[in-house]
């Protein structure tokens, strides 16, 4: 759960940097204990999360 609230962060403040926020899911997945890759379905939803929130 902490895992999912940090890359949750991670996505929301680094989205609108020219580089990927993909990218900084993958590469912070690395280096948390349990996580790894956070799996397509994972970034999927958190790329839909950041859509509704950027609409709103």
């Amino acid at each position: 759960m902490l895992e999912a609230i940090f890359l949750g962060l991670l996505q929301g403040l680094t989205e609108f940097l020219p580089i990927s926020s993909s990218a900084h899911l993958r590469i912070a997945g690395e280096f948390l204990p349990r996580a790894g890759d956070p799996g397509a379905t994972f970034t999927a939803i958190m790329q839909i999360g950041t859509e509704i929130a950027v609409l709103l």
